[in-house]
């Protein structure tokens, strides 16, 4: 019977064990997850500006400002220097090989961005809090609006290129009908009809899959800006069943390539089909900036940018601003 019993508490260890590393491999975690981080002492990160951190985070957050102007070229959305990043990460005690969770606000896609870097600069244990502050304040959570600080580190932050895709071999893998390209910006930018490079249009053989399609409502950020929603609840993911319907007609073995303008949107698809079990996927870094500014790359649904006439249009509305600030004045006067 001892024996029996030690038998049946060592089966019992492993399935706690077993659910626990489950638990923590999951990349998108919950509420209740995000708890247990704080009271195992994981790194936390808001990505959000400084002014949103500042009205209110989560107990310990730390923040380095906004994450996705902070650590990006504004022209070309390309990350800085790495040596900057590593700077600004070591100052704020953000050490990459410890254990992270990256939470702003619902929906945020530069959550995903943020665990991107992580990930890129050699983590391996970053969690993202998906639903954020915003799920956290909903829970009656306590709020912390003093900054908090972590001690400064040292550590070296080396990229991992198998991460990602570059232009060159984004070239290669768009002639090569192996890998599956999600497009995950938006049907206009897809179709051409809203051109943000030098072309329009997209990746030949790339399915297009917005990825606000992630969310319960893909709607929910036009209606928010339209005041036809309350709150951004919508912006919360789909449940497990209905991103595996999603993305049904995708096979979770085959490599997979996601992008978008900047590789931000494309990081939150891919974060959530690793969770669903996709084996390989990686995310094209410079999108559709790299691919819709170099003229040697095919384009499906091709339109170009005609940037004399967009010049144009701006002359006209700083004309008609200068029109208005005149006015103004003279009636203060």
């Amino acid at each position: 019977m001892q024996h029996y019993m030690k038998c049946l508490l060592a089966i019992s260890l492993s399935l706690i064990g077993s659910c626990a590393a489950a638990q923590k491999n999951d990349a998108i975690i919950q509420t209740e997850q995000m708890q247990q981080a704080l009271a195992r002492g994981a790194i936390i990160w808001d990505v959000r500006d400084e002014k949103s951190y500042l009205e209110g985070h989560i107990p310990g957050a730390i923040n380095i400002g906004d994450a996705g102007n902070v650590l990006r070229d504004p022209n070309k959305e390309d990350y800085i220097a790495t040596e900057k990043i590593q700077a600004i990460f070591n100052a704020a005690g953000l050490d990459v090989n410890r254990d992270v969770v990256v939470y702003g606000s619902r929906g945020n896609p530069y959550v995903y961005f943020g665990l991107y870097t992580i990930n890129y600069f050699g983590g391996k244990q970053a969690q993202i809090y998906h639903d954020g502050i915003d799920a956290w304040k909903s829970a009656g959570l306590p709020i912390q609006k003093e900054r908090s600080n972590l001690p400064a580190v040292s550590v070296a932050l080396v990229p991992q290129p198998q991460l990602v895709v570059s232009n060159e071999e984004m070239l290669r893998i768009a002639q090569s009908k192996s890998v599956q390209i999600i497009d995950a910006r938006t049907p206009d930018e897809f179709s051409g009809k809203d051109v943000r490079a030098i072309r329009g249009g997209h990746i030949p053989n790339a399915i297009n899959i917005p990825f606000e399609s992630n969310w319960q409502d893909p709607a929910a950020a036009i209606k928010l800006s339209k005041k036809q929603a309350s709150d951004n609840s919508g912006m919360a993911l789909k449940s497990q069943a209905d991103l595996k319907k999603l993305y049904s007609n995708l096979d979770p073995n085959q490599d997979t390539v996601v992008y978008c303008q900047s590789g931000v949107r494309a990081s939150e698809t891919a974060t959530v089909l690793k969770n669903l079990g996709f084996k390989k996927v990686r995310v094209y870094d410079s999108s559709w900036l790299g691919w819709g500014n170099n003229l040697k790359a095919q384009v499906a649904d091709e339109t170009f940018l005609n940037v004399g006439a967009l010049n144009a249009k701006m002359a006209a509305m700083q004309g008609k601003i200068n029109q208005l600030e005149e006015a103004l004045k003279a009636k203060n006067n």
